[in-house]
Parts: C-alpha cells; structure tokens; sequence
C-alpha cells in the first residue's frame, strides 16, 4: 500500500482498481496543493559559464556524469530551435561552471529529453523532425561518437521503433531502454521498451487521462527498486509502472511535473513550470518540488519566482528539466528564462517557506 503524506499527516489509504484486466492499487492523495512547504535553497544565476559569443538557448532536460559532480545537458541552440545551426548542442560543464566537452553539431532540430546512463553514455532525444533529422533518440560515447540511433531520421510515425516527438529517454540498469513517445497535439502517447541493442520490445499507453493513459509523458526517472516515474504532464500526475507496463501507482502531490529526478536513495526532485490558471491548475504554485520516491511524502518546495499567470513568462518558467549531483546541488534547466540554474543549500537560519516568502534569491 502507497501512503501519501501532506503536512505531515501520513493517509495510508489505496483502493484496488482493475483496469485493462489488470488490478492496482492506486494512492488516494490528497489533489490539494503541496505548497507552503520549507525552501531550503537559494539560486546561483549565471552558474554555467558559455563560450564567448554564445548565449544560452531554451534547455529543457540536464543530467549527472557518474562521477557525481560533472553536468551535462542539451541547449537549443541559443534559441529554441537548432533546426538551422551548426553549433554543438550537447554540452559538459565541471562543478565551476566551465564547459569542458561539446558535441552533436548539425545532429538536431529540437533536443528534448537527456539522459546520462550508469556508463556515462549520453542519450538525447530530438522531439521534432525536418530536413531529414529529427523524431530519433541518439547515444553517445561520453567523448561524443555515435553508439546508437532508435527510429529513423526524419520520420514521424505510430508503428514499433518509431516517434512522434519523442519527450524523454531513461536506461536501467540492465540497459533496457525506455523512451516517453509523445509531447501533446497530434503526437504518440506511450512508453516504448527497447534492449540494449536496440531492439524493440514492447510500448504501452494511450492518449486520455484515465489510469494507464498519458497526456504528455513529458519526464521519466527509475526508483532503486526498479519501477518507472512518468511524469504525464497535462493530466497533472506521476504513473509508476513496472518495467514490463504494469501500474503500480498514481500520485498527483508532486503537481504538474515536466522534470523528474531519483537519486539512489530515493529522493525524489520534480520539477513543475506549467502551472497556472490557462491550465485550470492555477492553485498550484511552479517550482521544484522535493520529496520521497518510496512513500510519496513531499517534503520540501523551492518556489518559481516568476508570477504564473503574467509577462511573458506565464507559459513556462523556471525549471523544467532537473537533476542532483552526489553534494546535494540541485540544477535546473530552463525553457522560458533560457538557462541553467544551480541550487545550493542556504546557511543556517535563512530557511522560508515555499509559499511565504520563500523564493529563491
């Protein structure tokens, strides 16, 4: 049984529900909002040092090297598209902010999810498909040469190995590759499985807000038991599954997440830069959201301090992609403001609260 904690009371409560000929148990979480919750980080701006010359784009995912300190993540280019640019788009920084490794040139037209495997090979997938590329999740070597590519370049489509805006990828630890298909609109909805090799295995999902649908499988992340973290965006939840597509759970106290981050001692860091009213999911404040990936219990808030529903920022704002590295830094990956944002830990005694005054600086 799931429990799902909200201020500090724990509701051990879970119905079996059967769906698709499969019973689940699915957590009855509380749908109010998890915000005023303790912020205990501060922002550090302009972090991430660029090359001369070049300005940072729309970023929407970023990742840990398993050495636990380096930061790696995909930038569109200086705007938010590199469909007509030849610059390097994936992109290493160490723990001063200094880049230190770029690669993939001319490879992509819009890069949106990332993820780094337990062998620190890169993955990327491009969610948008012209001139020939696009729609294709592609791994490098940590060096950047090619190891593999998953559907073909250019082409949109439904059918087994193929993508339709590809949002996010996720490697086991047995090297089984799962990539959230989809991103709204005309697109897919679903989870396809490949093996390590490649090989298509299995996908599940469709497109609806019912248990085991998706809106947007915008974010993916795998819990130290092995279970899949979905972020389904537009229908404001996490799905967990198994990673053979069995439900396990539903929670909807981490809000509308587009980011998802567990590390190995199961913390969970979701990032939410969606919310606002044009969403009908007004009441429930953007930022980064910090929590327990084994019990549900969300424990800490790190608010955006850009106002939801006004300027030019309304659309999305503040973290989109997140990740942690081993000293506890969390970094965010920016759409709308364009950057890539590090959070540290405040001194001793300058904790807020995420809805009061808890912004951070």
């Amino acid at each position: 049984m799931s429990r799902t904690l909200r201020h500090g009371a724990v509701i051990a409560l879970a119905v079996c529900l059967v769906t698709a000929g499969q019973v689940f148990a699915q957590s009855l979480d509380s749908t109010e909002p998890t915000n005023d919750l303790p912020n205990e980080y501060q922002a550090i701006d302009g972090w991430a040092k660029m090359p001369a010359g070049r300005y940072w784009g729309s970023t929407s995912a970023v990742d840990i090297d398993p050495d636990g300190r380096s930061i790696w993540v995909a930038e569109r280019c200086g705007g938010n598209s590199c469909a007509n640019s030849d610059l390097p788009v994936v992109l290493k920084f160490n723990q001063d902010g200094d880049l230190v490794r770029s690669f993939g040139s001319g490879m992509f037209v819009f890069p949106h999810g990332f993820h780094v495997d337990f062998e620190g090979n890169v993955w990327v997938t491009d969610g948008r498909a012209g001139d020939g590329k696009g729609n294709q999740v592609i791994k490098f070597s940590p060096e950047g040469e090619i190891l593999l590519t998953l559907g073909e370049p250019g082409v949109t489509g439904s059918g087994p190995g193929e993508f339709n805006q590809p949002s996010d990828v996720h490697v086991a630890p047995n090297g089984d590759i799962f990539v959230a298909d989809g991103h709204g609109g005309n697109s897919n909805a679903r989870i396809q499985k490949f093996d390590s090799e490649g090989n298509f295995l299995m996908e599940w999902g469709e497109r609806g807000s019912e248990p085991g649908q998706f809106g947007v499988p915008h974010g993916l992340a795998m819990d130290s038991q092995g279970r899949l973290f979905v972020a389904d965006r537009s229908n404001n939840r996490i799905q967990i599954f198994s990673q053979d597509g069995e439900l396990l759970d539903v929670w909807h106290q981490f809000s509308r997440l587009s980011g998802i981050f567990i590390t190995a001692d199961d913390i969970l860091y979701g990032a939410d830069s969606e919310s606002n009213d044009g969403r009908g999911h007004g009441e429930w404040k953007r930022g980064i959201r910090i929590g327990n990936a084994r019990t549900g219990e969300v424990t800490g808030f790190i608010p955006d301090p850009a106002d939801a529903n006004d300027g030019p920022l309304r659309g999305t704002s503040a973290a989109e992609g997140v990740a942690v590295d081993a000293a506890g830094n969390i970094y965010g990956a920016e759409v709308g403001p364009r950057a890539l944002k590090r959070y540290v830990k405040r001194p001793p005694g300058r904790g807020g609260r995420g809805g009061r005054g808890g912004a951070p600086e």
